[in-house]
C-alpha cells in the first residue's frame, strides 16, 4: 500500500499542495515509522487548487505581484471609463461598483494577504476556512459605496476635475446633469440602502449636485427674500422602473446680505434613476446688475457724476440708497475726479451680523466740458493765475 499525508504551503494566489509519499509493504509494522523522515520519502507536487470567486486582479488589469502605484493608476483608468455617468452601458454600474471592490481590496494590506492566500473565499471567511470547507466565521461582503470611493480618490486631483468638467470657479460643464433640468422663477421677491437590481446591503448611487445660477437684485440682498424656483425632473413611478417628468417649485430663502456665490441646497430634489437616489440641486448666488450701484462686499458703490464749477467751488450731492431715501452730501472742498467720499453705515447687512452694514461709497466723477467762450477763458485764466 502507499501511505500518502500531505503539507500545505500558500503563496500568492494559489494555494499550491505538495504530497510527501513513502513506500509501505504489507509486513510493515505500523508501529515502525521512526519519528524522523525516512530517506526515501520523496516530496512532489500532487494537484494545485485555485481559490474560488472573483479574479480582482483580473477585474483591474493587473499582475498579482502588482504595486500599489500599480493597482491606483490602474483603478483610475477603469473608474473612469465605467463610471455610470460617462458610460450609458447597461452593465457599466455593475462594472463600476466591482473595480471599487477589487481597489478597496487590494489597496488594503490585510484583505489582499488575506485574499492573495484564500481568494474571495477566505476574505468571506474571515482569513480561512475549515477543514470541512464550511465557514468557520463571519461572511465578509462588500459594503462599500462605489460612488464614495470614486470620489475620495479623485477629488482635489486634475482627475477629478477632468472628469467632472468643474473650472477654477467651480463651475460644472464637460459632464454636468445640468441640462436634463429645466428652470424657471415663478415669482416672489433613498435610504442607505437600494434595491432595483443592486445587491444587498449595498448603497444607492447619488447622481452628481446639479448646479444653477441663481440671480438676485441689491434690494432683495439688502431687505432677504424668497424666490420661487420651477424645476421640471425625472422621478420614478411606483413600479420602480419606468420614469415620469414632473414640476417642483422650491422656496429659495435668500437671507439679509448673502454675497455673490453663497450656495443653497435642496438634497435630493433631482433627477432618480431606478439605480440612483436623487441628485441635490444647489443655487449659487450671482448679484444682478443694478443701475445705479456696484457692490464691493458688504459695500455698495455709487457714481456721482459733478460739472468743473462743482467741483472745483463745492456743491451738495443728493445721494439714494437702497431703502429710496436721498442722503445729503456737502462738498465745500475740491473734488479731484476719482475722489471718494463715504456714507457709514447705508450699504449692505454683513451676512453674519446683519444688524451692522456696510457702507455707501461716493466716487466722483468730473465732467469736463467741450469747450470754453474765449471771455470764460480770460476770466478763468485770472482766476486761477496763482494755482
Amino acid at each position: 500500500m502507499v501511505l500518502i499525508w500531505t503539507q500545505f504551503g500558500v503563496k500568492n494566489k494559489n494555494v499550491n499542495v505538495k504530497c510527501k509519499v513513502r513506500p509501505m509493504h504489507r509486513d510493515d509494522s505500523s508501529n515502525s515509522t521512526s519519528s524522523g523522515e525516512s530517506k526515501s520519502d520523496q516530496e512532489v507536487p500532487c494537484l494545485s487548487i485555485k481559490p474560488m470567486g472573483k479574479d480582482f486582479y483580473k477585474v483591474l488589469g493587473v499582475s498579482s505581484d502588482s504595486n500599489e502605484d500599480e493597482i491606483k493608476r490602474a483603478y483610475r483608468k477603469m473608474a473612469l471609463k465605467f463610471h455610470p455617468d460617462k458610460n450609458s452601458e447597461a452593465d457599466a454600474e455593475d462594472k463600476f461598483k466591482e473595480i471599487a471592490e477589487a481597489y478597496e481590496i487590494l489597496t488594503d494590506p490585510k484583505k489582499r494577504s488575506i485574499y492573495d492566500q484564500f481568494g474571495e473565499e477566505g476574505l468571506k471567511n474571515g482569513g480561512g476556512m475549515s477543514m470541512s470547507g464550511q465557514t468557520n466565521s463571519p461572511h465578509y461582503s462588500y459594503h462599500g459605496d462605489a460612488h464614495a470611493t470614486f470620489s475620495s480618490f479623485f477629488r482635489g486631483s486634475d482627475h477629478f476635475d477632468i472628469f467632472f468638467g468643474t473650472d477654477a470657479d467651480g463651475e460644472d460643464d464637460l459632464f454636468n446633469p445640468f441640462s436634463r433640468f429645466t428652470f424657471s422663477h415663478v415669482g416672489g421677491g433613498g435610504g442607505p440602502h437600494g434595491n432595483d437590481g443592486l445587491r444587498r446591503g449595498r448603497r444607492r448611487l447619488q447622481g452628481l449636485a446639479v448646479i444653477q445660477e441663481l440671480l438676485v437684485t441689491l434690494e432683495e440682498v439688502f431687505h432677504g427674500c424668497t424666490k420661487r424656483m420651477k424645476i421640471t425632473r425625472r422621478r420614478l413611478n411606483p413600479d420602480g422602473r419606468s420614469l415620469r417628468m414632473e414640476d417642483k417649485v422650491l422656496d429659495v430663502v435668500v437671507k439679509k446680505g448673502w454675497k455673490a456665490g453663497t450656495k443653497i441646497t435642496f438634497p435630493r430634489e433631482g433627477d432618480e434613476t431606478p439605480n440612483n437616489t436623487p441628485a441635490d440641486i444647489t443655487f449659487v448666488l450671482k448679484d444682478k446688475k443694478h443701475s445705479q450701484y456696484k457692490r464691493d462686499g458688504s459695500n455698495i458703490v455709487y457714481t456721482a457724476k459733478i460739472t468743473l464749477k462743482e467741483a472745483l467751488c463745492g456743491c451738495t450731492v443728493n445721494v439714494p440708497t437702497l431703502d429710496n431715501r436721498m442722503m445729503p452730501l456737502p462738498c465745500s472742498d475740491v473734488i479731484k475726479p476719482g475722489a471718494i467720499r463715504r456714507l457709514r453705515g447705508e450699504g449692505l447687512p454683513h451676512p453674519k451680523m446683519p444688524a451692522q452694514r456696510g457702507d455707501l461709497v461716493v466716487e466722483f466723477q468730473v465732467l469736463f466740458p467741450d469747450r470754453i467762450p474765449p471771455q470764460s477763458r480770460e476770466i478763468i485764466k485770472h482766476s486761477l493765475a496763482k494755482c
